[in-house]
């Protein structure tokens, strides 16, 4: 299963002039550079939580339909399928009819269970696409408050120790930042 990103978040969890209220900065001299730590901090801690913040549209490669007539999902929380395709040896892609695959409320990881009669795949790699939309919502008030907050503070401590702290937060990140992800991690058993 491969996951690939098809169009980022419009937006940052943060916004610019949050981060500049924050660090109590008035000049726009270096928005720029803020605006590229917000969003270098927004990956960050998507990939601490194992959660994509703000909505964003992915596609999920598989070779082949599972055993067991269910999808276990990488990203979380995932809002809606919008489209499924299954290639054939040769041509066109089929359309999987949307009914065929139901998004399980409330699973997480997330699952996707097929439901009706799905086409059978035609080649041997790369042969099922599943377009979807993940994340908590498109507007920065739908993350939860500590995620925002976390994107924040590391953001703004890379800003405040430019080059010093960025290498050693890429290794683990720190204390007081990592205490705002933990509720949301997903952990495995």
């Amino acid at each position: 299963m491969t996951p690939l990103a098809l169009t980022p978040p419009s937006i940052e969890p943060v916004s610019l002039s949050e981060a500049k209220d924050f660090l109590r900065i008035i000049v726009g001299d270096e928005d720029e550079l803020l605006g590229t730590l917000l969003t270098a901090a927004r990956l960050m801690i998507e990939a601490a939580s194992g959660r994509l913040l703000i909505e964003q549209a992915w596609r999920i490669v598989l070779d082949a339909w599972p055993q067991g007539g269910e999808i276990r999902l990488p990203l979380s929380p995932v809002r809606n399928l919008t489209a499924a395709r299954v290639h054939p040896a040769a041509g066109a892609a089929e359309l999987v009819t949307p009914s065929s695959l139901t998004l399980v409320e409330g699973s997480d990881p997330p699952l996707i269970r097929v439901s009706g009669p799905i086409p059978a795949p035609g080649r041997t790699r790369s042969s099922i696409e599943i377009d979807l939309v993940a994340g908590f919502g498109a507007t920065r008030d739908t993350v939860p408050a500590p995620l925002r907050q976390a994107v924040l503070r590391l953001a703004c401590r890379w800003f405040e120790h430019r080059g010093d702290v960025v290498s050693r937060d890429a290794m683990r990140l720190p204390a007081e930042i990592a205490a705002l992800v933990a509720p949301f991690r997903r952990v495995r058993l």
